[in-house]
């Protein structure tokens, strides 16, 4: 018995001498130390030893299976490292390398235009505010002018939560929000959706608006058409001309409708702006003194003016673009031609 101990460990320390993979060894391990293997099988004929031997052999095999299992860890462990450089040698990615398949992705027009516009009106001193979309009556209506029963009102179908509560109808709620807190003189644009139910080529029920105020000592009407002069020759280009046209609005006294030299003809007239060299972009106006005296702002010392570009109808404006409805159907198509 104790010849054959010795032979096995000779051969077993060939044969896992010889494994080159891990693979290989796992097979070797269930050779040697499996339930069916020759280690086992000299467990089980222990038996036939005779007694005074078993201590002796008993301790030959446990000492050969310490040896076989410890070569077998010791190679298991050079192997996988082994395997795992090569793995990693062959699968390494060179993350310099540009890709052929992923797709960049791209600012949607939408926003292009919204971007566009705080920037130029950060250049020129706004800063930038944010307000709820669901809102309170007294901020979308009563503080601008417009009591429950003005005929403004129906001007709008307005989204009612219930009858204190609704989904903004215009961002002019933040100007009130600013109004309240801010301290004169200050100027400051709000950006963002609105909501109204109306819906077709030129209109959506979400919508987006882009409004500014300015508040100070001694503005005047003059100062608005410079600061829109300005900022439409920003983002349209130098050359830009623009003319006021009367209107009214609840919350403004004056109010303008801002019309502007066609970017597409650059004034000469086009199917886009029917021939006439001029589009209605914004309208704006001098903050009526209601509205800034219920804000707590005295009339008197103080006078401002306001503005609010539709984003959506500059967009279209920008990218020529027929159907409103088409910036928001997510045909990929659509806007990769505007990219």
């Amino acid at each position: 018995m104790e010849e054959k101990i010795e032979r096995f460990l000779k051969e077993a320390m060939f044969e896992i001498d010889n494994c080159k993979s891990l693979k290989e060894l796992s097979d070797v391990r269930i050779k040697l130390l499996g339930k069916q293997g020759e280690l086992t099988s000299f467990l089980k004929a222990m038996k036939d030893v005779p007694k005074e031997n078993r201590p002796k052999v008993g301790q030959l095999i446990n000492n050969a299976r310490d040896v076989v299992i410890s070569k077998i860890e010791e190679l298991q462990s050079s192997l996988e490292e082994t395997e795992l450089n090569e793995k990693l040698k062959n699968e390494k990615i060179d993350i310099t390398e540009p890709s052929q398949t992923v797709e960049k992705g791209e600012i949607h027009p939408l926003y292009k235009v919204f971007d566009k516009l705080i920037d130029c009106c950060v250049e020129m001193g706004f800063k930038v505010l944010t307000g709820p979309e669901v809102e309170y009556d007294y901020y979308n209506f009563e503080a601008l002018n417009v009591p429950k029963d003005h005929p403004a009102r129906d001007m709008q179908d307005t989204f009612f939560i219930n009858d204190n509560i609704l989904l903004r109808s215009q961002t002019s709620s933040v100007q009130v929000r600013a109004m309240e807190k801010l301290k004169p003189p200050f100027k400051v644009v709000s950006p963002g959706r609105t909501y109204r139910a109306d819906s077709d080529a030129t209109h959506s029920p979400v919508f987006h608006q882009f409004e500014g105020l300015v508040v100070d000592e001694n503005i005047s009407l003059i100062d608005l058409k410079s600061m829109l002069t300005k900022l439409l020759s920003m983002l349209f280009g130098e050359g830009t001309k623009i003319r006021f046209r009367p209107s009214y609005f609840p919350f403004t006294e004056p109010s303008v409708e801002v019309d502007a030299t066609c970017p597409s003809c650059g004034g000469k007239g086009c199917k886009l702006c029917k021939g006439t060299g001029f589009m209605e972009l914004l309208g704006a106006g001098m903050v009526n003194p209601k509205v800034l005296e219920m804000s707590g702002i005295d009339s008197k010392k103080y006078t401002g003016f306001a503005f609010g570009p539709g984003v959506d109808r500059l967009a279209m404006v920008v990218n020529k673009i027929p159907d409103l409805r088409m910036m928001f159907e997510n045909d990929m198509k659509f806007l990769e031609q505007l990219k």
